[in-house]
């Protein structure tokens, strides 16, 4: 296995399901030796209590998550160029962290996750989208870097 990264971003579209669910479950399967964040494209979002929900069920906390952007990461303070790793979980996070970072020396990783938003009609078919999406991350996670 890979060791892991002392860095890693992980962005979607709007930093409302599946990044935040992506850093949240970095940071339980691999406590504080790696420094996690996430953002979105855009950040018109709050984040998703179905996300919040099935994290957990995991003994994964995500109700104090706040959404951000990669614009708003920046003025924050926080460089692209600081991560090690960039891990994309959408087409546009994917071209938004190519284009942001093309001057940088970083690896930018797709991870082709589905999105569970407007999946479902009831309220129990809605949280099993959204397990399925947390159960993808979980195993590509564990397939990255393993149990280190």
């Amino acid at each position: 296995m890979p060791k892991l990264p002392q860095s890693v971003l992980f962005c979607c579209d709007h930093n409302a399901v599946r990044s935040p669910m992506a850093e949240g479950i970095m940071k339980k399967l691999y406590g504080q030796g790696t420094y996690v964040q996430s953002v979105g494209v855009v950040n018109d979002l709050e984040i998703d209590g179905f996300a919040i929900a099935v994290c957990q069920e995991i003994g994964v906390e995500l109700s104090r998550h706040r959404s951000r952007s990669f614009e708003e990461l920046e003025e924050m303070g926080e460089a692209l160029s600081g991560f090690d790793l960039i891990v994309a979980m959408s087409p546009a996070s994917q071209r938004a962290a190519l284009d942001l970072t093309r001057f940088f020396h970083l690896t930018v990783e797709y991870w082709p996750i589905m999105d569970p938003t407007g999946l479902g009609e009831t309220r129990e078919t809605k949280l099993n989208a959204y397990r399925q999406t947390r159960d993808q991350i979980y195993d590509k996670l564990k397939t990255r870097w393993g149990d280190t």
